[in-house]
């Protein structure tokens, strides 16, 4: 598992609060999904959405590139 947090979304403080909440989210969601590489990231608009919003898409997305891979 890899993140990418880009400079554009804030300091360092910042970017690493993002990183925890991507990595929370992909430990809950890793249980359910098969093995494999995954690379998160996200954009400046991540600062627009709450975390219920941010869990829901990056599941989803997962979810979605992990059926893409079978």
């Amino acid at each position: 598992m890899a993140y990418t947090v880009g400079k554009k979304v804030g300091g360092a403080v910042e970017r690493n609060l993002w990183r925890r909440r991507l990595r929370a989210i992909v430990s809950e969601a890793a249980r359910v999904l098969p093995s494999g590489d995954y690379l998160v990231g996200v954009s400046p608009g991540v600062r627009a959405i709450d975390f219920a919003e941010l869990k829901e898409r990056v599941t989803d997305t997962m979810r979605r590139a992990s059926e893409q891979r079978l």
